[in-house]
């Protein structure tokens, strides 16, 4: 067991967190009594001017935080709902995908509201995809314009 390093030196990179006083995690494994692991302050806590989401697990926000786009509308009560469960199950993450579109459609309402029409056609990628997947592109154009036109046979049906 000893000559166990002599065995591997030829891996490059091979111990070079033997030293203790260059290993990242060596104050980690040796704590002191008091249970303090860290060589650092924690910085002085941010206080937040918006709701900020955080998981149910941590009891306290982390000490710096983002706090650009506080939830709003449908997704924020979606991702609300998400946060209320554990980071483990699918509870938490799926709602947080499903707020994500959401919120891509909220940002699509609120342009249009704004006066400012988005060009849905640059925004998306498509005439890079015009470029080097025409048929895909084309077989894309086809799907929509036929779901299109479905909705709007359907809407006359029904009136």
């Amino acid at each position: 067991m000893e000559n166990l390093p002599e065995k591997f030196m030829h891996i490059k990179g091979w111990g070079v967190d033997a030293d203790p006083l260059n290993e990242p995690t060596y104050p980690m494994r040796n704590a002191d009594a008091e249970g303090t692991t860290a060589l650092w302050e924690r910085p002085q806590q941010q206080q937040p001017f918006v709701e900020i989401l955080h998981s149910n697990e941590r009891p306290n926000l982390s000490a710096v935080f983002g706090d650009t786009l506080p939830p709003q509308g449908l997704s924020g009560h979606i991702r609300r709902f998400a946060f209320q469960h554990s980071e483990s199950r699918y509870r938490h993450w799926l709602p947080l995908l499903f707020a994500d579109r959401i919120n891509e459609l909220e940002g699509l309402i609120d342009d249009i509201q704004r006066g400012k029409w988005p060009n849905i056609f640059r925004e998306r990628g498509w005439k890079a995809r015009w470029k080097y997947q025409k048929k895909d592109t084309v077989v894309k154009a086809a799907g929509i314009l036929i779901v299109l036109v479905c909705i709007s046979l359907y809407r006359k049906k029904t009136t």
